[in-house]
């Protein structure tokens, strides 16, 4: 149960660094530069989930790819909800949970421990 709370919170974690480093870097070009390099750089970081999750043995090598795809997926959900809720900061906060909940789904079932 601990490996999957750490999981979670590493997904939102990186999704969310990623992306606000991003945004940061891609402001130097502009308005579509903040985007798309928000898009970049969240999708990078959530990417990072998996490697760090088998690093970490929260997974098994045979499920990198998934955790690393469902994360990045997760953020672009997460990226997507919350564009469109920015006038309210309860949408933006509470969609980074789209990033870890990803996660898991690409993690796949518990292990047996």
């Amino acid at each position: 149960m601990r490996q999957r709370v750490f999981l979670f919170i590493t997904a939102c974690i990186l999704g969310g660094l990623g992306g606000a480093a991003g945004s940061i870097l891609g402001n130097a070009a502009g308005r579509t530069g903040l985007f798309a390099g928000g898009m970049i750089g969240g999708l990078l970081g959530a990417s990072l989930t998996g490697p760090i999750g088998r690093w970490r043995g929260w997974i098994g090598p045979e499920r990198v790819r998934a955790t690393a795809l469902g994360a990045a997926l997760g953020f672009l959900a997460a990226a997507l909800i919350a564009t469109q809720t920015l006038g309210s900061p309860v949408g933006p906060v509470l969609s980074t949970a789209l990033i870890g909940i990803g996660a898991l789904v690409g993690a796949g079932p518990r292990r047996g421990t």
